[in-house]
């Protein structure tokens, strides 16, 4: 298994001394690959600091250039801004690199490299895994009749493709009626994964691109937004996780900026916040559609709490009362393993997370209703908060009975630094339903903008447009603004350090905003993209010359 460990000192040797190997992603983050039993052992090295296993995220599946205020900033006679000089990055389901609005008008392609971590083949300098192709073998794949036969890489899910187009693609196919927001830019693609597998990437596979993407563009020394469209609910939402927290720290490498939506969450009815007191347990109840093999819950409560748990099956069996004393329990129900894992608050965070995961053994799990009893034990602030997984891996026929709306946004949006997307229709100007909604109160916990959502036209795989609707198809239309904002302060020479939160922060100055909403706000955060205001707001802020100012 994978572990995220934060560490000093010489965490590879620390590793190899009980079978393991490390991966550096920085100086303070590595990924350490070791057998399961292994992993106790490595909390013995003083050079290890923190550990958290890997996790899954799932691609948020569920063009609207007028509605944001793009199409101005990119005519002529207005900004002229496509793009030029900076890298589109996107870390997805890989790319269809024979699609014409990934090439140049020579035919040539606009991918500087692909890693494509599923593959056997030769990794990255500094990485273990996967194949990467250069800029010449695509064109050598893409002279061929069959360049599958030469660059094997596919997009079998189509999500990056329309991702990339969205953000960058230039519209060859259709005249350019349907380019992309920056479509000038270069494009740095990692399709990500583990070997053979096209369903979902880990935590560990992401933090791996990221570090990737941003190397290669330090060392082509040319800015970059790196558009991320995954998300998970394992996790508190709070930022704190060591994903989290790494993406934070990656968020201020390079020039660079992390766009993430919001997740499809909204209105899954996939979270449940609830208070216990001394006096008086908490019963939740929900429901599990029927061909799953496998679902978890989440739950996360103020250390200073302690609870018992008991989940009861649908057919009324019970998995018994577990307690904090058990620390890690297995119970085994007729097709069912139940696993229960009271954690350790981290060095980040004072909550702690009690885990639990139900796996058919044999078939699958049988649908219905459940009940999860939290029962008290000593309660000095009794919130807590549960999540069920996204809909992408249990569908919309698993929820709880009485959820609640708001903190449901996915990891990694709830990261500090990275910019996070929400998603709205353009054509009637609401909140998409399934948008992911922040935190009601902490404002730091809301999404930065909203972008369109709704059956955005976008490149399909095989050639042409297809119609594509979730929050990960509002990302690209914001990391291909900042695109275009990194090429007129950047590449024009007006703001040389225009990257990272100060993007974020001009995002949000130039939202549009309507009347009668306060903002932020959990749904739309600080409005609507508009790039064009954006721009301008820009332009009043640009840097004075040093010399001038002297």
């Amino acid at each position: 298994m994978e572990v995220i460990v934060k560490y000093n000192g010489d965490i590879v040797q620390a590793a190899e001394r009980i079978g393991g190997r490390a991966e550096l992603l920085s100086h303070q983050y590595a990924i350490v690959t070791l057998e399961e039993e292994q992993v106790p052992l490595l909390y013995g090295y003083t050079e290890v600091e923190d550990i958290e296993r890997a996790k899954r995220l799932y691609v948020e599946i569920n063009r609207q250039l007028t509605s944001s205020c793009i199409t101005a900033v990119q005519e002529p006679t207005a900004f002229d801004l496509l793009g030029r000089g900076t890298i589109a990055a996107v870390i997805d389901s890989g790319i269809d690199y024979t699609h014409v609005d990934f090439r140049h008008a020579d035919g040539t392609t606009r991918i500087l490299s692909l890693w494509d971590q599923t593959l056997e083949g030769t990794p990255p300098d500094g990485f273990l895994e996967g194949a990467e192709f250069t800029a010449e073998q695509i064109n050598a794949a893409l002279n061929e009749p069959r360049p599958y036969t030469v660059v094997p890489s596919r997009d079998n899910l189509g999500h990056g493709t329309a991702v990339t187009g969205i953000a960058a693609g230039n519209g060859q196919a259709s005249g350019e009626d349907n380019r992309g927001v920056a479509p000038q830019a270069d494009l740095l693609i990692v399709k990500v994964g583990q070997k053979g597998s096209d369903i979902f990437a880990q935590s560990t596979e992401i933090m791996r691109a990221v570090k990737y993407v941003i190397d290669r563009a330090r060392a082509f020394g040319r800015p970059v937004a790196v558009n991320l469209s995954f998300g998970m609910n394992n996790g508190a939402h709070d930022g704190q996780s060591l994903f989290e927290e790494y993406l934070t720290a990656m968020s201020s490498e390079w020039k660079s900026v992390l766009v993430v939506p919001t997740g499809n969450e909204g209105a899954a009815g996939h979270h449940y916040e609830g208070v216990v007191t001394a006096e008086r347990s908490e019963e939740i109840v929900f429901f599990t559609a029927s061909g799953i093999e496998r679902f978890y819950l989440t739950l996360w409560k103020d250390f200073t709490d302690t609870f018992a748990v008991e989940l009861v099956l649908p057919n009324g069996s019970s998995a018994g009362v577990v307690t904090a004393e058990d620390r890690r329990k297995q119970i085994r129900l007729g097709n069912l393993l139940i696993t229960i894992l009271y954690e350790q608050p981290t060095r980040y965070s004072v909550r702690q997370e009690i885990f639990f995961q139900v796996q058919a053994v044999t078939g699958t799990i049988a649908a219905g209703a459940w009940l999860l009893r939290i029962l008290p034990v000593r309660i000095v602030n009794g919130v807590f908060h549960v999540w069920l997984p996204t809909l992408e891996e249990v569908t919309a026929k698993t929820y709880f009975s009485n959820p609640t709306v708001t903190n449901t946004m996915t990891l990694p949006a709830t990261a500090r630094k990275v910019i996070r997307v929400a998603g709205y229709n353009d054509r009637i100007g609401s909140i998409a339903p399934f948008s992911g909604v922040g935190h009601r109160d902490d404002k730091e916990q809301m999404p930065d903008v909203a972008a369109p959502a709704v059956n955005i036209l976008a490149p399909r795989v095989g050639g042409g447009y297809d119609a594509f609707t979730g929050t990960s198809f509002a990302a690209p239309f914001v990391t291909g603004s900042a695109l275009l904002l990194m090429e007129w302060a950047i590449v024009n020479g007006n703001a040389p350090f225009f990257y990272g939160e100060r993007i974020r922060a001009y995002l949000r100055s130039g939202a549009s905003r309507s009347t009668g909403l306060r903002y932020p706000n959990p749904t739309f955060g600080y409005g609507r993209l508009c790039l064009e205001s954006t721009l301008k707001i820009s332009e009043q802020g640009a840097e004075i010359p040093l010399s001038a100012a002297l």
